[in-house]
């Protein structure tokens, strides 16, 4: 039995040690003293380097810690590893800042961008020692919080384990949340939610919804971004972005794809003014000297040039997440190649221009390519171009015309560039299925089946396997398939999150377990006049 002891107490220290050491490498977080304040544990449920490159959970980081009452610490999903070692050490999950446990914090909050990570939520409850379902819970558990993108188009899958949702931008909702714990301290031991966050807009509470079916939440926005400057509050290498300093631009796309939950969730579009994107940048050039612009749409800011401008004078380098093909500028481009972007990422989204016009994306076969010209021209290394495939509507012909685009695409280059200048070049063609995501127009369309997806995959890899410099990726129809399960289900989904749980990540046989017959939530195409689990979200 002490050889035992032992090992475990070695696998608790080593595990802690990692946190203290992963904190080390960090410059910009803040510890502060818990005593008289209100506590709140925000996790990120995927791995650090994931959750520290999301500009939205370090933004919410920094908004609670600048009030003198909060102290907020974080937390991330542990590596297989380190989940390994909790089992087995009988220990709970930790925040990274004072390594406090998390079941003994005033509010456990989730940021969730990815409807993957629903799981995750429920893997990093049960390992902070907190029972998963709201009913189970006592006093003496943490009020649990969720916000971010997925909670906000359909909270219903995990409307059972949450006592608070965010609806929209949460950067005024939770400093008026905490404000409303701190006048109500004693009666939020009673977590009597209603009418402490009474009049709160942008906030549900999923118990309310049993006794309220006619509830109606509407989405929280900003109103002012310059209020809310959002750029790396905490710098750190061991993050997908670590070499750069970002800056948010702005936030919505006013294109509004049929398909696409940005063009809707985060209306209406908005930019931060010029000034404010600046001295953002005047800060981060403390840190890095290479800073990533943000956005659903960085070409939609009205003064994107000037800005690209200034950065390249400041002798900075620079990138951007993603251009639009039908606004993109010689001078854009100029700027981005003479401040080292080595990539343009670009969406066609589809293998025609009539599919295209019908999902709303505004993109003639001539500007396109007149488009894809100008980058080849720029000198700009690499070009990323994304597809979807499954879309409604779609031919067997949309498919073969994607592999025709990007033939063209490639043989564009190559006429621009000359053999030589095109030896070094790699078009990646990064290919994803069709989700139906609720508050979109095609909320009520059905997910193509997989063994279609499959098929048309195949013709794909099959269409680009002889041609050099071409790399193809994509994501697992299976995969998708639980997306859109996620995506636009119900609280019985939330029962199979708890199934899956228990039988250690095996989607299908919790499925069969349950008798859920997910192809209802997946394959079917809703009826006009059905209701939908979301319905009560007033999205504008």
């Amino acid at each position: 039995m002490p050889s035992v002891v032992i090992n475990i107490s070695i696998m608790s220290w080593q595990y802690r040690e990692k946190l203290k050491k992963t904190l080390a490498q960090e410059k910009g977080y803040v510890v502060k003293n818990h005593a008289g304040n209100i506590s709140v544990a925000l996790v990120y449920p995927n791995t650090y380097s994931v959750g520290m490159s999301n500009l939205g959970f370090q933004k919410i980081y920094s908004t609670l810690n600048q009030l003198d009452y909060v102290v907020c610490e974080r937390a991330f999903l542990p590596s297989r590893e380190d989940i390994s070692s909790l089992k087995k050490t009988r220990s709970p999950l930790i925040s990274l800042e004072s390594q406090k446990e998390l079941h003994k914090f005033d509010v456990v909050a989730f940021s969730i961008t990815f409807e993957m990570d629903y799981l995750n939520v429920l893997k990093i409850l049960k390992l902070s020692r907190i029972p998963v379902k709201t009913d189970n819970r006592t006093e003496k558990d943490p009020i649990i919080l969720a916000g971010g993108i997925c909670p906000t188009f359909n909270p219903e899958p995990i409307a059972n384990f949450i006592d608070i949702v965010v609806i929209g931008e949460g950067e005024e909702v939770v400093k008026e949340i905490v404000e409303s714990f701190k006048e109500n301290e004693n009666s939020l031991k009673q977590k009597n939610l209603d009418k402490i966050l009474n009049g709160i807009e942008g906030v549900y509470i999923p118990a309310t919804k049993k006794n309220q079916p006619k509830l109606k939440i509407k989405k929280r926005f900003l109103k002012n971004l310059d209020l809310f400057p959002t750029s790396t509050p905490i710098i750190t290498d061991q993050t997908i972005f670590g070499d750069m300093f970002l800056v948010e631009v702005g936030k919505g796309c006013k294109m509004k794809c049929r398909f696409c939950e940005a063009g809707y969730i985060c209306l209406p579009v908005r930019n931060y003014s010029k000034e404010t994107i600046l001295n953002e940048v005047q800060k981060g050039k403390v840190y890095r000297n290479k800073i990533g612009l943000v956005g659903s749409a960085i070409c939609d800011h009205p003064e994107i040039e000037s800005i690209l401008k200034k950065l390249y004078q400041e002798g900075l380098n620079f990138s951007v997440s993603s251009l639009r093909l039908n606004q993109i500028s010689y001078n854009i481009l100029k700027y981005l190649a003479l401040g080292g972007c080595k990539t343009i990422a670009v969406a066609p989204e589809a293998g025609s221009e009539r599919l295209r016009k019908s999902i709303n994306k505004n993109l003639p076969e001539k500007k396109l390519f007149d488009s894809i010209r100008m980058i080849a021209e720029s000198g700009i290394q690499n070009l990323k171009l994304y597809y979807i495939i499954g879309l409604p509507g779609e031919t067997d012909e949309d498919i073969q015309g994607i592999i025709r685009e990007v033939k063209s695409i490639k043989h564009l280059f190559n006429e621009v560039r000359g053999k030589k200048g095109s030896s070094g070049f790699l078009l990646t063609i990064s290919v994803n299925a069709f989700v139906p995501k609720p508050i979109t127009p095609f909320q009520r369309e059905p997910m193509e089946d997989i063994k279609s997806l499959k098929v048309k995959l195949k013709i794909l890899k099959a269409g680009f396997r002889s041609i050099k410099n071409i790399k193809l990726i994509y994501d697992v129809p299976k995969w998708s398939f639980i997306q859109a399960l996620l995506s636009r289900g119900d609280r019985k989904v939330g029962d199979l999150l708890c199934k899956v749980i228990e039988l250690d990540g095996d989607w299908f046989k919790a499925m069969r377990e349950l008798n859920l017959n997910a192809e209802f939530y997946v394959y079917r195409k809703f009826g006009e006049s059905e209701s939908l689990p979301w319905d009560f979200l007033i999205p504008e």
